[in-house]
């Protein structure tokens, strides 16, 4: 029996920490397990979709005013406990403490943005549309509804789901990662705190049984999900062929072209950021730069080496550190595994960083930066999703080059161009075939009332995450015509299409 802490589920306002299976959850700085984490049969999985089902009538009733204040408070409660979560995430994801701030605090912004649900759910009304005919619509809440995250944002990709759906009246079953889940169910129980009502939202960990029960089960109404790309085509179609309104974000190959004319020393700056921040384990990292002209590629290459021998890696609670570990082992090998790929390939291997060890945490799961020059279509590097801390460079001669290998990946989720030139940034943020786009921002992820979500294989659905298309994913619409005859008055019968006569 292991005497290692247990993290459970939170089901019906109770945490459930008794379960046959689980699993260990490791600390990548150190290699060694510091917790279990209970892996939910269907049963359990199926007591939760029970538990927010009971629970949903009176909250769905509840004014909107009323579940817009429990956000209010819920934000007040993240704020004040930031120290304990971002520890949490650090210690389970890797991350240094900094980057853990930062995504705590773009899933406040979210909560922040639904305990504004009473006026996103407004509708519309309008009056004599027809003689004595009044017409308006409103936003239903869907049901029981539930969402499947991945580890790299163990706290702000719950954050973009869950606080909506509620808000907008529906119940929610989420289902974070097993690798980092205390952070999750931390915040779930401040939820609780900040005084929504048992039921309302419920946390259960699992792998691919408690996905599947929540695909299938007819009591949920919608799922959201975010991962990677064979993943959510998995989500997407099983979820759908089942019923479900589904929205599944999967993976991504953004590209950062850099112009003849931009200025490279900043262009870089922003490139180290977006590449080895978080350990390039990101949706909207940049693992492959595209320099139009050897010129701005060599110099871009340059600026780059120079950089990265300033980064200090190590683990994510030790103060300066601009890089932590990978998240799991296996994850690691398999990072290293596209770097011995891309030699084998031909691509040239400008900074190495297999074979780093840092001190005192030999066990870690550490991969230092790692940069390739002369990267090409075709290559594994440049097609699959890597992610992690491996950046590559592609050479071309124009915009155009850069923008037709652009258009002709399968993903389409975020890209950017670093240039001076006002018409070239206007031609390609017009033409390019990407969900999201920056003009000398590396990161275009967009804040939380707009929405974010990618083009072509980075997106299954039809709405994005958060912002504005998340009230329309967890609502449906209603639209009402009503009328009131005068008192005392017959009408005959009309056989004719009505109008607005």
């Amino acid at each position: 029996m292991s005497s290692l802490p247990t993290v459970g589920h939170l089901i019906g306002g109770k945490l459930i920490t008794q379960g046959e299976r689980a699993q260990d959850v490791f600390n990548p700085a150190t290699g060694r397990a510091e917790k279990r984490v209970l892996l939910a049969p269907k049963a359990t999985v199926e007591d939760a979709i029970a538990n927010a089902q009971a629970a949903f009538p009176a909250w769905r009733n509840t004014p909107p005013l009323k579940r817009a204040r429990v956000m209010g408070n819920l934000k007040v409660l993240l704020e004040k406990h930031a120290e304990e979560l971002c520890a949490m995430i650090t210690a389970e994801h890797g991350k240094v403490l900094s980057d853990a701030l930062g995504e705590l605090q773009r899933g406040i912004e979210n909560v922040e943005y639904a305990s504004y649900a009473p006026e996103l759910l407004k509708g519309e009304h309008s009056k004599n549309v027809g003689p004595a005919i009044d017409s308006w619509s409103e936003f239903q809440a869907l049901g029981v509804t539930a969402g499947i995250t991945p580890f790299n944002f163990p706290a702000m990709v719950p954050l973009w789901m869950w606080p909506m759906a509620v808000a907008c009246g529906n119940t929610f079953i989420l289902k974070p990662s097993e690798r980092d889940p205390s952070s999750t169910l931390r915040i779930a129980e401040l939820a609780l705190e900040a005084g929504l009502p048992p039921g309302v939202l419920n946390v259960v960990n699992g792998d691919k049984e408690a996905v599947d029960t929540l695909l299938t089960d007819p009591r949920v109404k919608a799922v959201s999900f975010v991962g990677s790309t064979p993943i959510a085509e998995y989500i997407y179609a099983t979820g759908c062929a089942h019923g479900k309104r589904v929205q599944a974000l999967g993976g991504a190959k953004n590209h950062a072209v850099v112009m003849p004319d931009a200025d490279v020393a900043n262009a870089v700056s922003a490139l180290m950021g977006a590449a080895y921040g978080s350990c390039g384990e990101r949706c909207m990292a940049i693992p492959l730069v595209v320099a139009v002209g050897d010129a701005t590629a060599d110099a871009v290459i340059a600026g780059l080496k120079a950089e990265i021998s300033k980064m200090k890696v190590g683990p994510g609670t030790a103060p300066g550190m601009d890089m932590g570990p990978l998240v799991t082992r296996p994850h690691f090998e398999k990072v290293k595994g596209y770097v011995d790929q891309g030699v084998k390939e031909g691509a040239t291997l400008v900074v190495d960083g297999r074979g780093l060890t840092v001190a005192g945490h030999e066990d870690g799961y550490y991969l230092g930066p790692c940069l390739f020059d002369n990267v090409k279509p075709g290559m594994v590097i440049y097609q699959e999703e890597i992610f992690g801390p491996v950046l590559g460079v592609v050479r071309v001669k124009t915009l155009q080059e850069a923008m037709d290998m652009i258009d002709a990946h399968e993903y389409g989720n975020g890209t950017c161009i670093f240039t001076r030139d006002g018409e070239a940034a206007r031609y390609f943020t017009d033409n390019i075939l990407v969900g999201m786009v920056g003009v000398n921002v590396p990161l275009p992820v967009p804040v939380a009332y707009h929405s974010f979500g990618g083009w072509k294989r980075s997106l299954f659905g039809d709405l994005h995450a958060y912002g504005p298309d998340a009230v329309r994913f967890y609502t449906k619409r209603k639209t009402i015509t009503q009328r009131w005859p005068s008192a005392g008055v017959r009408e005959g019968a009309v056989f004719s299409f009505p109008s607005s006569r």
